[in-house]
């Protein structure tokens, strides 16, 4: 590592000899000055990592100096050193940021500690994180090869997006490569798991089964709701964990989380599939059976989600709960804004539900435009891109209307997605729907081991859209491709954010409750 330039300026600068030979001893080069006059001119002329800046000096004052540092280098980290421990000081110099604040005397440790902090936390942290994901990696291919329950399943996917993000922070692409082959290992197996039990836990008579989009009303979400305050349910439409963990923080600042869980999307991981059922808490061959008219198959015209707020009305009377509800759908910034400007007349209702429809514009969007393919081009700059939407969005807005008043608020979103990497040939005739990650139709052709199939839909709680109709779902980082135009087709799509099969990311989804600080 190349020598770290520091620059002390104090005007008691002699009574400080043995503290600056400390910062030698331990490698540091240090510049001493005893004014900011000089300490201006020196920084206009030499590069310097940090400033070590005495708060009551003659002439300039450490806060004027302060300022003009910051005029000079607006990066620059700055130290500030001080007798004066009254609050308007320091509410001043955090104000014009400053990077930490020491109250005089200080002992070289102190002062040492504080340049760690700054120089050396980057690289400390990574390789605390590296030594600690090596110590978890043998658990984690442990846990992989137990023949874990859904449960356990979580739990694995939660670690799995924790070490990815702390992996994020480190810039140690080898160690970042060993965790990105795990994952792919265990989406692997996750696949072979939800081969193995889906139909069983969609079985009308099933007793065991994780809790499912039509379960996660009567399960998660209204077991949580507060009879004494108003409720609000939002759904964020194609919110993966790790994008939930990227937002988290942002709501935080207005709210205090209470609970954080995960359930299970149902087949297909989309739209049309997973929100209606979290509407209707029915399957979707049971919302055709109850609801003829108002349910849409993939290849028939017209929208697929227009009535949601039927399909909950319907279930909040099967649970003879209390039937006044606010239903709102947000798929444009008009709707944002209308949102903003409304939220408060919302109060009045004892439930209210917002769809939010930005992420799943965002990855759809990010297939078909350039631009979008740069700034997200991986799952961190994807994390990054959301996070950046939210904490500027219209719901962030209106979220903070109400963040001084006593609500409860639950996060949900009806399935994730994944990045796509693996095309799979799929045969079908014209009837066969364009998903990439699913399809249906009457005459499929496809390498059995490469996907899930269900022949009779009804053994995936689905409807049967035709005669001879059945379900492939393509599983890890497959995408699903006709042989016509194959290589552009392939080319097209490859590394595209994608959803309605079986992978971690698409199946396993947030559900959180936070309520007002």
């Amino acid at each position: 590592m190349s020598q770290i330039n520091i620059l002390w300026v104090d005007d008691e600068i002699e009574s400080l000899k043995s503290q600056i030979m400390f910062l030698e001893t331990k490698g540091y080069k240090v510049s001493a000055l005893t004014n900011g006059y000089d300490a201006l001119e020196f920084l206009r002329e030499q590069v310097v990592d940090v400033v070590l800046l005495d708060e009551s000096m003659p002439g300039i004052t450490g806060l004027e100096t302060l300022g003009k540092i910051k005029e000079i280098d607006q990066q620059i980290p700055v130290v500030m050193i001080t007798k004066n421990e009254a609050e308007n000081v320091m509410d001043e110099a955090i104000g014009s940021q400053i990077t930490d604040y020491l109250i005089k005397p200080v002992n070289p440790n102190q002062v040492l500690l504080s340049l760690k902090k700054i120089i050396d936390n980057k690289r400390l942290v990574a390789e605390k994180t590296t030594i600690a994901y090596q110590q978890e990696f043998r658990s984690l291919f442990m846990a992989l090869n137990s023949n874990p329950d859904y449960n356990e399943w979580m739990d694995i996917y939660k670690k799995l997006v924790y070490w990815e993000m702390e992996m994020g922070k480190t810039n140690n692409p080898e160690m970042l490569e060993v965790l990105t082959t795990q994952k792919a290992e265990a989406n692997t197996e996750f696949a072979k798991f939800i081969s193995r039990n889906y139909a069983s836990w969609v079985h009308p008579k099933a007793t065991e089964a994780p809790v499912m989009s039509h379960t996660l009303f009567r399960e998660k979400i209204v077991p949580a709701l507060d009879s004494e305050v108003p409720n609000f349910v939002i759904i964020i439409d194609n919110l993966r964990l790790d994008q939930w963990k990227a937002i988290l923080p942002i709501f935080l600042e207005s709210f205090r989380l209470v609970q954080e869980d995960t359930f299970y999307s149902i087949l297909p991981t989309s739209t049309q599939y997973s929100r209606n059922a979290i509407f209707a808490g029915m399957l979707p061959v049971d919302i055709e059976s109850r609801f003829p008219q108002e349910w849409k198959n993939d290849d028939e015209e017209g929208g697929k989600n227009l009535y949601e707020e039927t399909f909950l009305a319907d279930q909040l009377r099967r649970l003879k709960m209390d039937s006044r509800f606010s239903y709102t759908k947000v798929t444009t910034h008009n709707d944002g804004q209308h949102l903003v400007n409304n939220i408060h007349n919302l109060m009045s209702y004892p439930l209210n539900v917002i769809v939010y429809n930005f992420v799943d514009m965002l990855s759809h969007a990010r297939t078909e435009m350039e631009v979008l393919k740069e700034l997200a081009a991986d799952e961190m700059s994807y994390r990054s891109i959301t996070a950046s939407w939210f904490e500027h969005s219209p719901l962030h807005q209106a979220l903070k209307k109400l963040a001084d008043k006593k609500i409860n608020l639950i996060i949900a979103t009806d399935h994730g997605n994944v990045r796509v990497k693996t095309p799979v040939k799929v045969i079908g005739d014209k009837q066969t729907t364009t998903n990439l990650r699913y399809k249906h139709g009457r005459n499929l052709n496809y390498e059995a081991k490469e996907v899930l199939a269900f022949r009779d839909p009804k053994d995936a709680g689905l409807p049967r859209p035709n005669v001879n109709s059945s379900y492939i779902f393509a599983k890890e980082d497959g995408y699903l491709c006709y042989p016509n135009n194959y290589n552009y087709f392939v080319n097209f799509y490859r590394n595209t954010f994608q959803h309605g099969g079986i992978s971690l990311e698409e199946v396993i989804v947030p559900v959180a409750r936070l309520v007002s600080k």
